[in-house]
């Protein structure tokens, strides 16, 4: 038995189906929500913003993002901490949007054109990167060299004209129509917009992402986390310069003190910062530290175990000083001299004020009640019914005896025959030195040294 089956009753049920099928996909193309991240651009750039800035670009692509958007709104600052910021957005696999609010000059223009798109607000301007040094000064042609390639490269990538990127730099690029000969280039707005530097201008973020197709979307501000905001304020001149003091200073008191106690505890942990947030900021590699720590390490064999001060000395110091520079300052081919200036003043300022505060600890620490604190200076006489296990060190007193070590101010020393423990005013003595004992408190041998 046969049975026919409604081919035409087949048909308008698949009809049906692929019309609610396309309806349900149209309606929920038309629904979707565009994700944007926004991520703030203004103030000073400096190295502290460069992580900030990638781990926008590292979210967005993760979440897949449908555009990052870059509120501009700034003077300009380190050469290198921008050209880190660029790269890290050409890098990125998002659409990126430059949003010019106010201002894109120096640094702020590297960043921008390294966008795919820019949009600047009415009144807005972009350019004027000539490479400058803290006052203000045009520096040398090495530096405005590297900064043209740097413009010139970033705009050819993006579409973007050349010529007008390179007279942002350099005042004797010419650009018909726009400036003549000897004027650094700067657009405004419309100029920008005229020349085909900016793809857009308009007021407000709403029709900036509208301008490229973006209707339906949900912003996602990024803000700065607290840990690149510790890094950004550890990054900072000042601090990076008290650090670098709290360490060199650490440093010296332990190696002068017996024991390990709380300056070389102090001293590790500012390096560790030092240190640590330049590794963050790519200011600082692997060599810089290990080049320091061998410096250290130099410096120790020369105080204990090479008599006098010579090679040793001399390369622990040089190495010391070598990666801290090296810590503050990043590729020295690429960024400009102000920054290489900076890091100079910076750090003989920062030894400066470290070799006082030393002074002033040999001068006045041994003679402080704080010092007298850490020693046990208290007599305890027999009459108590207790005897030390010293005899009676007041004895002592007027004897002559040889250093056995340096004494940094504390060190052993040669006297009647026997070794004791002994310290100085604060005057360094050196091992094998004729010395005599000067009072005894406690336990607590003073002795200076014989100059004759």
């Amino acid at each position: 038995m046969r049975v026919k089956r409604n081919k035409r009753g087949y048909g308008g049920e698949m009809k049906k189906f692929l019309f609610f099928l396309l309806f349900g996909l149209a309606f929920g193309l038309q629904g979707q929500t565009s994700k944007v991240y926004l991520g703030i651009i203004e103030g000073d750039i400096d190295l502290g913003l460069a992580p900030y800035v990638k781990r926008i670009v590292e979210t967005a692509e993760a979440d897949l993002a449908d555009a990052i958007v870059f509120r501009i709104n700034t003077f300009g600052g380190r050469v290198d901490a921008a050209t880190q910021i660029k790269d890290a957005i050409m890098n990125s696999k998002v659409m990126t949007i430059a949003f010019i609010d106010k201002r894109a000059i120096s640094a702020g223009a590297l960043i921008s054109i390294s966008c795919n798109k820019i949009v600047m607000v009415p009144g807005a301007s972009i350019g004027a990167t000539t490479v400058v040094d803290q006052e203000g000064k045009k520096q040398s042609e090495k530096y405005q060299s590297y900064m043209r390639s740097e413009m010139r490269a970033t705009a050819e990538k993006n579409g973007r004209r050349t010529d007008i990127a390179e007279g942002m730099v350099d005042e004797t690029v010419e650009v018909q129509g726009l400036v003549g000969k000897d004027k650094l280039i700067t657009l405004t707005s419309e100029e920008a917009k005229k020349f085909g530097f900016a793809d857009t201008v308009v007021s407000d973020l709403d029709s900036a992402l509208s301008a490229f197709g973006i209707k339906s979307y949900e912003i996602i501000e990024s803000k700065e986390n607290w840990g690149e905001s510790v890094v950004r304020f550890l990054s900072n001149p000042v601090i990076s310069s008290l650090l670098i003091m709290v360490a060199l200073v650490g440093l010296f008191t332990e190696i002068k003190t017996p024991g390990w106690g709380l300056p070389g505890t102090a001293a590790v942990i500012a390096l560790a910062l030092f240190f640590g947030s330049g590794f963050i900021l790519e200011l600082v590699s692997w060599l810089e530290i290990l080049l320091f720590f061998a410096g250290v390490v130099f410096l120790i064999v020369e105080i204990f175990f090479v008599p006098g001060f010579g090679i040793f000395g001399i390369l622990g110091i040089t190495m010391m000083v070598g990666g801290i520079f090296l810590g503050l300052v990043s590729d020295l081919d690429k960024i400009d001299g102000s920054l290489i200036s900076a890091a100079i003043i910076q750090l003989a300022v920062t030894f400066i004020i470290s070799g006082v505060l030393i002074f002033v600890l040999l001068r006045f620490l041994p003679k402080s009640s704080v010092f007298h604190k850490l020693i046990l200076a208290t007599n305890i006489e027999s009459s108590s019914g207790y005897i030390s296990s010293i005899d009676n060190n007041e004895m002592l007193i007027g004897l002559r005896g040889i250093s056995y070590t340096d004494l940094r101010p504390a060190g052993t020393a040669v006297i009647d025959g026997r070794r004791f423990d002994v310290v100085t005013d604060g005057e360094f003595i050196g091992h094998d030195s004729p010395v005599i004992v000067k009072k005894v408190s406690g336990s607590r041998i003073v002795v200076e040294e014989v100059k004759d």
